[in-house]
């Protein structure tokens, strides 16, 4: 059974930087993609961030510049750094990967950024 623990949440002021970490047990991450959501209250989950097997990273428009996607193999995490946060960025965090066709879901973080 593939599980996904989110961690590092917080509350921060704008302009402050958090890092999120995903650890991941049942599928092993260098060998699949895992992505970052967040979802802000009453509004729809929405993509962040991925890094694929081979390492290669894609970004939402709204983060580029800002977040930063990377793994350790041999934890078999992955990490979100959040510099530069908004209060717009304030969400639950979600990270995600599929495995043989299912997606799975970790429990999520709550990130909140005042002004």
């Amino acid at each position: 059974q593939v599980q996904l623990v989110e961690s590092g949440g917080g509350a921060v002021q704008a302009g402050g930087s958090l890092r999120l970490s995903c650890v991941v047990s049942g599928t092993v991450v260098s060998m699949n993609y895992v992505a970052w959501y967040l979802q802000a209250p009453e509004k729809e989950r929405k993509w962040v961030a991925t890094i694929v097997s081979g390492g290669a990273t894609n970004y939402a428009d709204s983060v580029r510049g800002r977040f930063s996607i990377s793994r350790d193999n041999g934890k078999n995490t992955v990490y979100l750094q959040m510099n530069s946060l908004k209060p717009e960025d304030t969400a639950v965090y979600y990270c995600n990967t599929a495995r043989r066709g299912r997606d799975f879901w970790g429990q999520g973080t709550q990130v909140t950024v005042s002004s």
